[in-house]
């Protein structure tokens, strides 16, 4: 059994909240590791959280400006020498696009060949996925992760989204909330089959507990409609009579629907409410507009229409929630759309997964020290198109060309 096939073997016997003791144990015995670390990425994708045992007492270390945050934000294995011939690699903890943490092994800097290398990142990847199986047993890597504690609604509010990033031959999509340990009634949802991608991103109104309990009941209905076989819009007629029958027109939840066929780039669109959605096209960024139609719940028996765009090769989508127009500075400027539409050409060049936290984190900067009023979500997609030859895939990604051409997968903003 080869040392790989052995690792693999170590973790997906070990006890869920066991993984990073045998996952050591395997390392070192198999390719010569003299440490081993684990860190998650915390909710507001900021820090890399150490997972305890071995590194008792770790401090987080910045995404930003770290070498562990190199490594995850290239997606990419980085080295950084220790001295005394020694060598740390820092290898993304990925799966399936679901961007989890980095894992750092010490060793030899001759232990490190190409063919190790590879079998290095393999595992990170197999790692990904046992931690995500791990969390249907374990509280382990949720606490872990945690810069600080989380508010009763932002439990919920996680508990219920899907994974913050994916990636899959056709696109690329990543999505993030704001401010992570203590948002409102903001969400967002997505799911992929053999012919479509769905898009939910949520608006829901109020504040804590109500706002987090409207948003659960908005995006359950519309993912109970969707999983019942129902079109784009009969997912959100139904939704909106859900949401109608608990609270009698009280209380509604904005919502913009997208069904994307994944073979032709044609996008189905139910407007529901306030999110807003860009197009960056060519290097030209246009607000898409669609027919607004009523918030989910608003009124009993609304049935809503759909309208249809169609995307290429090399589009980048994004969509923001009002908690992102609506920030104010303290000097009492109004973030808006022009600020925003500087920060979706500044963040051009990253990746999908990126784009969301450079985003909000201009929005923090321009706020100051004041929290949010309310809270924020940006989901950007890439869409690449279903390539029927090799070559097609890196002219899709326009970021991950300029990183190629800039030395680096996180080459970073383009001004």
């Amino acid at each position: 059994m080869d040392g790989t096939r052995a690792v693999e073997r170590a973790l997906t016997c070990s006890a869920p909240h066991l993984l990073v003791q045998a996952l050591t144990s395997a390392l070192r015995q198999h390719y010569g590791a003299s440490a081993v670390e684990l860190r998650l990425v915390d909710y507001a994708m900021r820090s890399l959280q150490s997972v305890e045992p071995p590194a008792q007492g770790a401090e987080p270390v910045p995404v930003a400006n770290s070498p562990q945050g190199r490594a995850f934000g290239s997606q990419e294995p980085h080295a950084a020498s220790d001295g005394d011939d020694g060598t740390t690699l820092h290898l993304p903890v990925t799966f399936r696009g679901d961007r989890m943490g980095v894992l750092s092994v010490t060793a030899p800097a001759p232990s490190f060949s190409v063919s190790v290398r590879a079998d290095l990142r393999h595992i990170g990847t197999v790692l990904a996925r046992e931690i995500l199986l791990a969390g249907r047993e374990t509280d382990q890597y949720e606490i872990e992760r945690r810069a600080e504690r989380l508010t009763l609604a932002a439990e919920m509010q996680w508990l219920l989204l899907p994974s913050r990033s994916v990636v899959k031959e056709e696109f690329e999509l990543g999505a993030q909330l704001e401010p992570a340990y203590a948002v409102f009634g903001d969400g967002f949802d997505w799911s992929v089959s053999s012919e479509h991608l769905t898009v939910a991103v949520v608006n829901g109104m109020g504040q804590g507990m109500d706002a987090a309990l409207l948003t659960s009941l908005a995006v359950t209905a519309v993912r109970n409609a969707r999983r019942a076989g129902l079109g784009l819009a009969d997912q959100a007629s139904l939704a909106g009579e859900a949401v109608y029958a608990q609270h009698r027109g009280s209380a509604h939840v904005a919502m913009l629907l997208l069904r994307f066929t994944l073979a032709t780039g044609q996008v189905e669109v139910v407007d529901a409410g306030s999110p807003r959605l860009w197009r960056l096209r060519a290097g030209t960024l246009t607000r898409v507009g669609f027919d607004a139609q009523m918030p989910l719940g608003m009124f009993g028996d609304t049935h809503y229409g759909t309208e249809e765009m169609r995307v290429e090769p090399k589009d980048r989508l994004l969509i923001a929630s009002d908690g992102v127009y609506s920030a104010v500075s303290p000097a009492g400027e109004v973030y808006g759309e022009r600020s925003l539409e500087r920060a979706v050409r500044r963040t051009r060049m990253l990746p999908p997964a990126q784009v969301p936290a450079a985003l909000l984190d201009a929005l923090a900067h321009h706020q100051g020290e004041s929290p949010l009023s309310d809270d924020a979500v940006v989901l950007c997609v890439d869409w690449l198109g279903r390539r029927r030859a090799a070559g097609d895939a890196a002219d899709a990604r326009p970021w991950a060309l300029q990183a190629e051409r800039a030395g680096s997968p996180s080459a970073g903003p383009a001004e």
